[in-house]
């Protein structure tokens, strides 16, 4: 394994932005000059008042609810799951950055990365389905079938689209012509895993899956409408499992280009699937996702609530698009997500004069009428609640089935962080199902009281822990901290004084992880923490970067700080060390009632440290 220069990791340090990369996974704000945002760490992003704060001079962040901080590379790893080396390697590409490696450290050695093997493998892999999509007649039938959906090429260019080729072990052998083991291959999530050279994609529309950070990492594959596989049916959707580089979790197709346009205007549109997802991006809707083959998660939600404040679903107008809307509307809830729905019907009378009962989702509107109807459609939206309370007293009834229209709207109810507007929708049900408000209101207590143990009470026996370890504010360890934020007279300091002379512990800790991190000529805050071993010690510089007595620059050179700084802390106390010893020399001359000239000048040296010391006192 390749070891990155420390020439690398410094020109990282120096040039990576800290508003940009953390803005990139937490909507920031700027209010009195600093950034805040709801911090990512705790609480799943659905904080009520912003607690993260980002300093964008230090390149640190420091969540005050949780107290997690640390440096920028230090959260990208923690984001994104990944080691130093990768994290460095993923900042140095969004800056330009071309990674130097160590000399002497494998240099004529490819880096072996399980993790960026598999990146490179995706990448492959889609170039290859690519080229038989529009250079192989197999991929004609794909083409046609793209066509007929009125997908543009640049949208079919820009989705990376391709098609498998029929011969099921084609990509196996394609893949060890070009030097993959069977033992990666089999681990790659592209082949079955009980026939080991079966391609689990085979004469299909291939969907190129990407992360955040626009990296391939997995694929859907659609099988053509007419199309058979294996002399019998198939799934019309297949998915890639799991593996090292693809969390369903944690991703949702189209996220690294929607997401953009979703930052912009604090609004995703959620789809079904690919091919709606596609659809809405050829109307111009470019703050399009959808879920991977499998349902919506909270994990989901809970990311999108870092980029947007609200999903505009656009589901299937069908039995089971309103089920899957039913579900997810309570999820984007309970994620902190406001939530409206696509009105269908309303829509779609609207803008055409007809009835299109038969249309069900945004790939059949841009079909049949084309990618501006399918935008203006997309601007029809409905109240999440109102959505529900229509689909409660249609689908169950609102004068007999009044009970279970409520019970139906509870999970809902449960979902809100607001209490205000719980209340408000306890008189709406009310209304609807022609209640008075108080049995709503009781009948929700008692469902509630059946229900799990309150989500408050869990919080708080889980808080029942252990006091966490404290440092001591004090002189010695502002001074070290502030030479820590300004690295650059570190050099200067460790000439000044001795570790022996620092007589608090965190203060010590400190002057010896800034000792390592110069002897080994590492720079970045993330450096420093990383060779702290105590937690409060980290929260404490975490939690005080911004604080202007730690910034370097403003009407005093920072030079003169430390000086003043080593004057007042480490010279008081030689003093007063010397104070103590001069007092004892002295009580000893007294009680031996010996004759000492040395005590004239005893007295004479304590005289002068009094008033040394007043004055660095300020008294």
């Amino acid at each position: 394994m390749r070891l990155i220069s420390k020439s690398t990791i410094q020109e990282v340090n120096s040039r990576i932005d800290a508003i940009a990369i953390i803005g990139d996974y937490v909507r920031l704000e700027k209010k009195s000059g600093r950034w805040w945002g709801r911090c990512p760490f705790h609480a799943g992003g659905q904080e009520k008042t912003p607690s993260f704060k980002v300093d964008p001079d230090i390149k640190m962040f420091h969540c005050f609810g949780c107290g997690k901080g640390g440096s920028v590379i230090s959260f990208v790893m923690e984001m994104d799951s990944l080691s130093y080396p990768e994290a460095i390697k993923n900042l140095a590409g969004k800056s330009g950055i071309a990674i130097v490696y160590e000399e002497g450290s494998d240099t004529d050695i490819e880096d072996n990365s399980v993790k960026e093997e598999l990146f490179e493998l995706y990448r492959r892999t889609t170039t290859t389905f690519q080229h038989f999509l529009h250079e192989k007649s197999d991929g004609n039938i794909a083409l046609k079938y793209l066509e007929d959906r009125k997908i543009s090429p640049q949208i079919i260019d820009s989705f990376k689209l391709g098609f498998a080729p029929a011969d099921r072990e084609f990509l196996h052998r394609f893949l060890r012509q070009k030097g993959y083991s069977d033992d990666f291959l089999e681990k790659s999530g592209l082949f079955s895993s009980r026939y080991k050279t079966i391609s689990l994609f085979s004469g299909r529309l291939i969907f190129p899956i990407t992360d955040r950070q626009g990296r391939i990492v997995a694929f859907g594959g659609r099988l053509l409408p007419g199309a058979r596989e294996n002399d019998g049916e198939a799934p019309k959707y297949i998915n890639s499992p799991e593996t090292e580089i693809y969390k369903k979790g944690q991703t949702l197709f189209a996220i690294d280009t929607a997401k953009p346009e979703m930052r912009k205007t604090k609004t995703a549109f959620l789809a079904e699937g690919y091919m709606d997802v596609i659809a809405l991006h050829e109307a111009g809707i470019l703050n399009a996702v959808a879920p991977l083959g499998t349902a919506f998660t909270d994990e989901q939600a809970s990311w999108l609530r870092r980029w947007v404040e609200k999903a505009v679903l656009f589901f299937d107008n069908d039995e089971a698009g309103h089920k899957a809307a039913y579900k997810n509307i309570i999820i984007c809830r309970k994620n902190g997500l406001l939530c409206e729905m696509i009105d269908f019907n309303k829509a779609l009378m609207h803008e055409t004069g007809e009835e299109n009962g038969q249309l069900k989702d945004p790939a059949d509107i841009l079909q049949k009428f084309g990618p501006q109807i399918l935008k203006k459609v997309s601007n029809c939206t409905i109240n999440d609640f109102e959505y529900l309370i229509y689909l409660g007293t249609s689908q169950i009834g609102s004068e007999r089935g009044g009970t279970r229209v409520a019970e139906f709207l509870f999970p809902f109810l449960n979902a809100l962080d607001s209490e205000v507007e719980r209340g408000d929708c306890i008189s709406r049900i009310a209304e609807a199902i022609r209640v008075e408000r108080n049995a709503v209101l009781k009948d929700y207590a008692n469902w509630k009281e059946g229900g799990a143990l309150n989500s408050a009470a869990r919080r708080t026996a889980e808080e029942k822990l252990l006091p966490k370890e404290k440092v001591r504010r004090n002189a010695e360890l502002v001074l070290l901290a502030f030479i820590a934020f300004n690295m650059e007279l570190y050099s200067e300091f460790r000439a000044a004084l001795e570790i022996k002379e620092i007589d608090d512990p965190a203060a010590k800790e400190l002057f010896v992880s800034m000792e390592e991190c110069f002897l080994h000529e590492e720079s970045g805050i993330d450096s420093l923490l990383a060779r702290i071993r105590s937690e409060a010690l980290k929260d404490f510089i975490v939690s005080h970067g911004d604080s202007p007595e730690f910034k370097a620059g403003g009407a005093k050179d920072p030079r003169l700080i430390m000086e003043d700084g080593i004057k007042k802390v480490i010279n008081l106390k030689r003093l007063k060390k010397r104070q103590t010893e001069i007092g004892a020399e002295i009580c000893t001359i007294e009680r031996n009632r010996t004759e000492n000239s040395d005590i004239e000048e005893l007295l004479s040296e304590k005289i002068k440290l009094d008033s040394q010391i007043r004055e660095l006192e300020g008294r």
